[in-house]
């Protein structure tokens, strides 16, 4: 879900990126078209006007516009929005992420494909039974993810938006609605923590793409100075709640695994491995806390 962001010499995959017309959101739902009776032509001439919007998957839209569409004023109302570049999942109010069809509130933030990578690496580390938190857990489309792939696990999402929180529960999340860890009593338990937080650099802000600037809120974009602010509250949470051989898993870019390897360390991180996407750029890490037994 996430949008591109120069950050120094390297692209950032941003967290907060809204799905505007330059910025492409997670898979497109597709299906038949229901309420809306369209000839080819009509249907072309939709494609044509959201190609001629910019958009970067106008087909695939077009078909979830006509699909979700209920009568041709609706589809007229959506297609002048989306023209505005207002974020596709924000008109439907669905999007697919893993899979799997989530709901989406107008004013959240829109999961990126590029997160399904760090969801399904999660999935991959949660044991049976297991324990997992997701921070800035948005709609919930990590956590959600992880439910289904572990279902004996037990999975907790958090954000400070309480409408995010609501839109999470939809999804089948248990979320709360904290500042990260605050209300976790309950330390070195966990065997995974994930997060798709904000870690574009303030000063880069004013780099994206007009439309996510217009419609995507500040909070889930900004990073701060050096895009890291929230990104080292949370490796400092995740040293206190996953136990020994549990795993950290949260979204980066540019050199930023860098910039936060002494943060690692300092919270009984022993080792760190990064991702990039096929174009070379970072996209995430996964740090592990050090095992204080042997065979951890």
């Amino acid at each position: 879900m996430k949008g591109v962001q120069s950050v120094g010499s390297r692209t950032v995959a941003i967290r907060p990126s809204a799905p505007g017309t330059s910025a492409a959101p997670a898979k497109r739902m597709t299906g038949p078209h229901c309420g809306v009776a369209v000839t080819p032509a009509a249907a072309e001439g939709v494609v044509n006007r959201l190609m001629a919007a910019g958009c970067v998957a106008a087909e695939e839209e077009a078909d979830e516009l006509l699909a979700g569409a209920s009568d041709q004023a609706t589809l007229d109302t959506w297609l002048r929005r989306r023209e505005q570049g207002e974020p596709l999942a924000w008109i439907t109010g669905v999007l697919r992420f893993c899979g799997q069809t989530l709901h989406v509130a107008p004013g959240l933030y829109v999961p990126r494909i590029q997160s399904e990578e760090l969801a399904c690496r999660a999935a991959g580390l949660l044991p049976d039974n297991g324990r997992a938190v997701d921070f800035c857990t948005g709609v919930g489309a990590v956590a959600a993810h992880l439910t289904t792939r572990v279902p004996t696990a037990k999975i907790i999402g958090i954000d400070i938006d309480v409408r995010a929180a609501v839109c999470a529960r939809r999804n089948s999340v248990r979320a709360l609605v904290a500042d990260l860890d605050q209300p976790l009593r309950c330390n070195r338990v966990f065997d995974v923590l994930t997060a798709v937080a904000p870690y574009v650099p303030t000063s880069e802000l004013r780099l994206l793409p007009a439309d996510v600037q217009r419609y995507e809120p500040r909070v889930a974009l900004d990073g701060g100075e050096d895009g890291l602010e929230l990104v080292r509250r949370i490796v400092a949470a995740a040293g206190r709640l996953l136990h020994p051989g549990g795993w950290l898993l949260i979204e980066l870019g540019g050199t930023q695994d860098q910039a936060l390897a002494s943060a690692l360390a300092a919270s009984g991180f022993d080792r760190s491995e990064p991702w990039w996407d096929e174009a070379g750029d970072l996209r995430g890490l996964a740090a592990h806390v050090t095992a204080s037994e042997p065979g951890l």
